[in-house]
């Protein structure tokens, strides 16, 4: 969605102009001058602004400007711009109303003015902007006659005005969009088949079993094999028991945790319980080795939780596994 605009400063423009007199005025020179507005920022498209300036140059009535003095022009505005859109480039058109006092050979009077034209600012900095316009100007004297010869009180100028504008204060930022909070009951942050609501034991390890309230119970160490008939661990699953010591470290409930060694039912029993008890220890004792500091305790139950048929090579590589369980 586009930010709101929330941008609603006064500001002070600081400006000089050159300007383009008509013919009317009988004189070919340019002339230049200065001024100043005060304005606010109404909305995304509007400001307003008060102005006064003073421009002059050369009369040549009767061509010659050291006879004729210059004309001087004092005067103010009321100016309502209307920006096109706000970025850091914002084009603009302008129109204004106001009154202006000239003088010229001795001459004087006081008349309207109308100014319309088109322009730009450049943001610089928050706090300041480059500001420049073209306007065609409309003047009436009314009955001051200033140019007699001419028989005329309407004078038709263009003026390019250069500046600045200064807004007063920070700049307001758009608020950071409020992120939508997704509903925790459609969360499972750590896939374990608890929603994030009633989950207590968050980051919980991938694979392990858990209660009704996300807790770990157990997590079979899958790959985790020994040498034939020993309890030495094999390469790979020391890698593998590498990043079960890695997410224990990290993970916040530091419960006792029995390491449960199983085998098939290969041998005699009484080997099995002895092979599975050797091999749980060693678990364990790696486990510390890494730095995990759980209470970890061994036990071995040989063939007596079977998990599978031990009548069949599949059924019995299943029965062959280590466990951790989680205690209360």
């Amino acid at each position: 969605a586009k930010d709101q605009f929330l941008d609603n400063r006064w500001y002070v423009a600081p400006f000089g102009s050159y300007v383009n007199p008509g013919g009317d005025r009988i004189s070919n020179n340019e002339g230049y001058g200065a001024g100043l507005g005060f304005g606010k920022i109404l909305n995304e498209h509007f400001n307003v602004e008060l102005r006064g300036f003073y421009n002059g140059f050369d009369d040549l009535t009767n061509r010659s400007p050291q006879k004729n003095g210059q004309w001087d022009l004092t005067g103010g505005t009321a100016d309502l711009q209307y920006y096109f859109w706000r970025d850091k480039f914002s084009p603009y058109t302008v129109a204004a109303v106001g009154g202006m006092h000239s003088n010229v050979n001795g001459r004087s009077g006081a008349g309207f003015i109308g100014e319309v034209g088109t322009g730009f600012t450049y943001e610089i900095l928050d706090n300041l902007l480059f500001r420049s316009d073209v306007r065609y100007r409309y003047n009436n004297n009314l009955d001051a006659n200033l140019t007699p010869t001419r028989h005329t009180n309407e004078y038709h100028d263009m003026t390019v005005n250069v500046g600045f504008v200064i807004p007063f204060g920070p700049k307001p930022k758009p608020p950071v969009e409020e992120q939508k909070v997704a509903d925790c009951s459609t969360l499972d942050s750590d896939s374990d088949g608890v929603n994030d609501c009633i989950d207590q034991c968050p980051g919980t390890m991938a694979g392990s079993k858990v209660n009704a309230q996300g807790c770990p119970l157990s997590l079979e160490l899958k790959g985790v094999n020994f040498e034939y008939d020993s309890a030495r661990l094999t390469p790979s699953a020391t890698t593998i028991l590498d990043g079960v010591a890695e997410n224990l470290i990290a993970y916040p409930q530091k419960n006792d945790i029995e390491v449960r060694g199983h085998t098939s039912s290969e041998g005699s029993s009484k080997h099995n319980m002895r092979l599975s008890q050797r091999r749980s220890q060693s678990v364990v004792d790696y486990l510390s080795m890494k730095g995990v500091t759980n209470r970890l305790t061994a036990h071995g139950y040989g063939e007596d939780m079977p998990i599978a048929d031990n009548s069949t090579e599949e059924g019995k590589s299943q029965n062959r596994r280590v466990e951790l369980v989680w205690g209360p």
